[in-house]
């Protein structure tokens, strides 16, 4: 009863209700809630500790930006959304709060267009060697199926293509990316298409901050041919995992496009099936589904589009073994 009445408390003061109003629509910086709230940085901090630690916003660093957002898990998350249904949408603090949202989302997206212009040619020119990118979106669609789930990560969400794809059958879905003028295009266009339940988030998405088992889906779109060690962020894939979860990953297949190597900075020419079968069965997981989308005749392009789909097994004790197996394995090569 005394955490309740604390989490009430805290909700139950004007300026504190404005901001649970406010981070419901959009997750914002210090300096931007300021500015929505025309009130001292502060006074908005100390707000803020209170609502975080009540836990009905939730808090997060990006470089050396912090963010805060309206909590979407947990019941008082459950309870913040609650709150926010009973606050009349007419109340005129709430709607001037709302018309100054609505000049920082102005500026963000002004941002994230003249970023997204100026990198537009170099994008479209790697399109340009595979299938539409329509293809490939129905072709994961259909893979996923309709499937409704709690919670969806995105490693390496770029632009949130993906979770503006996928938002249909998550309830909470999250991007993560290190890069933070992706993060800025990604959140413009999740707020344009008002996808309050899709979040982004800076991260090394072989180092994340989410818990094991706290994912229904991952997914890895267009990201493995940049990495060192691609077999690593499968695994980091699959401990985000919970037992019966999936992991959809999208990627080429092996080619001999060097210029990608100088040009956009790919360190791998594709995966071939075997490899990726190994990425998947190190980390534990079991190969659920392979589709190629190999470029047309007489088309340009000279890319296949990869997609593997893989499912954590619900024993979870054959998947200790399968790894320990693995570790066995790998320390007999080295001896």
């Amino acid at each position: 009863m005394e955490s309740l009445l604390q989490v009430l408390r805290a909700a139950g003061e004007t300026t504190r209700l404005r901001l649970l109003a406010t981070l419901g629509e959009s997750e914002l910086s210090v300096s931007e809630i300021t500015h929505v709230l025309r009130q001292s940085q502060p006074r908005v901090s100390r707000h803020l500790k209170l609502l975080t630690d009540a836990g009905l916003i939730t808090r997060f660093r990006e470089g050396s930006w912090v963010f805060y957002r309206l909590e979407t898990r947990g019941p008082y998350g459950e309870l913040a959304h609650k709150l926010l249904e009973l606050l009349p949408a007419d109340d005129p603090v709430v709607m001037r709060d709302r018309e100054r949202l609505a000049d920082v989302r102005a500026e963000r997206a002004q941002q994230a267009a003249e970023y997204f212009k100026a990198n537009a040619a170099e994008w479209s020119e790697v399109r340009a060697l595979y299938v539409p990118e329509q293809q490939v979106e129905e072709a994961v669609t259909s893979m996923m199926e309709a499937e409704r789930v709690p919670v969806l990560i995105d490693l390496g969400t770029g632009t949130a293509q993906m979770l503006e794809l996928l938002s249909g059958i998550a309830e909470t879905a999250i991007g993560y990316d290190i890069s933070h003028d992706m993060l800025n295009v990604a959140r413009a266009n999740l707020e344009r298409k008002g996808l309050t339940h899709c979040h982004v988030r800076y991260g090394d998405i072989l180092l994340l901050p989410e818990p094991a088992g706290s994912a229904d889906v991952v997914v890895i779109h267009q990201v493995l041919h940049f990495l060192d060690d691609p077999r690593a962020a499968v695994v980091e894939a699959a401990r985000l995992l919970k037992p019966g979860g999936r992991l959809l990953i999208v990627d080429f297949a092996p080619h001999e496009v060097e210029s990608l190597r100088e040009s956009h900075a790919h360190r791998r020419l594709g995966f071939p099936r075997t490899e990726m079968a190994d990425f998947v069965s190190d980390a534990g997981l079991d190969m659920s589904a392979v589709r190629d989308l190999p470029p047309g005749q007489g088309d340009s392009a000279q890319l296949t589009v990869s997609i593997w789909l893989a499912a954590k097994p619900h024993d979870a004790q054959r998947n200790r073994s399968h790894l320990n197996q693995k570790q066995a394995d790998v320390q007999k090569e080295s001896v």
